[in-house]
């Protein structure tokens, strides 16, 4: 397998999707919104996933792909190559903003994580990494991640986790929104993901994504020494929904014990 090939592919792949969505924007989106919102994100996101698609189908045949719009494989395990794509992370502020949302690209081998992407559109931005040999924001390569206090970690998170839900008492996670030093809400799992990598937030917790939402940034936290795993502490599935919680080192050891204990 010619991995530095598959990368060197992924990376020109994925530019020229980013591309293709910017070209939308003064076109299809400054129409579209005023009547259809929900159809142009449909119509994008399903052009976007197609287009990444027929790529990796016309050079990697046998390779296996598993996308947030459906349109490649039903995988029930991930033998062999298998892309893991979401076209648009962050499609409401696609829509809204058209900013703060990205193309995730990552490519597993048997399970093992192999490449991973996450493409910041509007500010072309390419986070990237590959196991063993470091993680880039574009040509810059990332330090490795260093522990930080509680009391000043900035840290990712929906404030529908600290009031009423579905999901989890949100008595839990609000003592902890009160120690900390801040906290933000970016829309998009894989900006959030690849915001840790750099440096530029502490944590992520978040109570439900799909596989393809953090599938790239799980590759690159990881390579950079950081932990993500489930709210309680456990490897994410990537063939299912999870919890995730990402974070620099020790302070995951940390929030657990104090925090998210209590979810057992």
């Amino acid at each position: 397998m010619n991995w530095s090939d598959i990368d060197t592919n992924a990376k020109k792949w994925t530019r020229e999707a980013g591309e293709r969505i910017r070209s939308s924007f003064s076109q299809e989106l400054m129409i579209h919104t005023k009547t259809s919102p929900d159809d142009l994100v449909t119509n994008i996101d399903r052009d976007t996933e197609q287009f990444l698609i027929e790529k990796i189908r016309e050079t990697y045949p046998d390779h296996q792909i598993l996308g947030e719009e459906g349109l490649g494989d039903k995988l029930d395990k991930l033998d062999g190559t298998v892309w893991i794509i979401d076209p648009i992370d962050g499609t409401m502020n696609f829509v809204h903003q058209q900013r703060n949302f990205a193309i995730s690209v990552a490519v597993y081998e048997d399970g093992i994580g192999k490449i991973g992407l996450i493409y910041d559109v509007v500010h072309d931005e390419l986070y990237h990494a590959k196991p063993g040999e470091g993680a880039f924001l574009n040509d810059i390569r990332l330090p490795q991640l260093e522990e930080v206090e509680v009391e000043k970690a900035v840290i990712a998170l929906n404030a529908t986790w600290v009031t009423e839900n579905k999901r989890i008492d949100p008595t839990i996670l609000a003592p902890l929104i009160k120690r900390v030093r801040g906290t933000r809400s970016y829309g998009s799992a894989a900006l959030e993901m690849a915001y840790v990598a750099t440096g530029r937030i502490d944590a992520y917790i978040t109570l439900r994504l799909s596989p393809w939402d953090f599938a790239a940034g799980l590759i690159m936290v990881q390579e950079l020494g950081g932990k993500v795993t489930t709210l309680l502490g456990e490897p994410l599935n990537l063939l299912e929904q999870n919890s995730v919680f990402v974070s620099k080192p020790g302070l995951h050891e940390e929030i657990s014990k104090d925090y998210l204990s209590k979810l057992k």
